[in-house]
């Protein structure tokens, strides 16, 4: 049983539709005391589904550790978003909620390659000196 309906269905369809270029969801997960791992699995394969410009590949965190550490991700559930290149966009936890709109936003940000910051907030960035590792929590809504 699919965890979207056909309405939502729709609208990811829609939001999808502008998805310039081929993204991958990297999907890890486990099956042992992982919760919402399997929902994870599931929503992000149902959405991988709803445009040809998407893809998912599912890896076992714990026998694919090799995998799961070239993409930095050291808890599950965790999904990669990755495009022409790899941006660093992670996702941990179940996007569900307002998170939904997060996932779908960050693919359409990837596909194009570009973040959409302002020219004063590139200009900013680039004067960083060192990697920064930016981490926006949120709560379960």
């Amino acid at each position: 049983m699919p965890l979207l309906n056909e309405a939502i269905r729709k609208e990811v369809r829609a939001a999808l539709s502008d998805v310039k270029q081929p993204v991958t969801l990297k999907i890890f997960t486990q099956t042992f005391e992982c919760q919402y791992c399997k929902e994870t699995r599931e929503l992000v394969e149902e959405v991988a589904a709803l445009s040809d410009k998407l893809s998912s590949e599912v890896y076992d965190f714990v026998k694919d550790s090799q995998v799961a550490q070239s993409f930095g991700i050291d808890k599950v559930p965790a999904v990669a978003v990755i495009g022409k290149k790899d941006y660093g966009v992670r996702i941990y936890g179940i996007p569900a909620g307002y998170e939904f709109g997060a996932l779908i936003e960050d693919i359409k940000m990837v596909s194009q390659g570009d973040s959409g910051l302002a020219p004063e907030t590139r200009a900013t960035v680039a004067k960083l000196t060192k990697p920064i590792r930016i981490q926006v929590f949120s709560t379960p809504t």
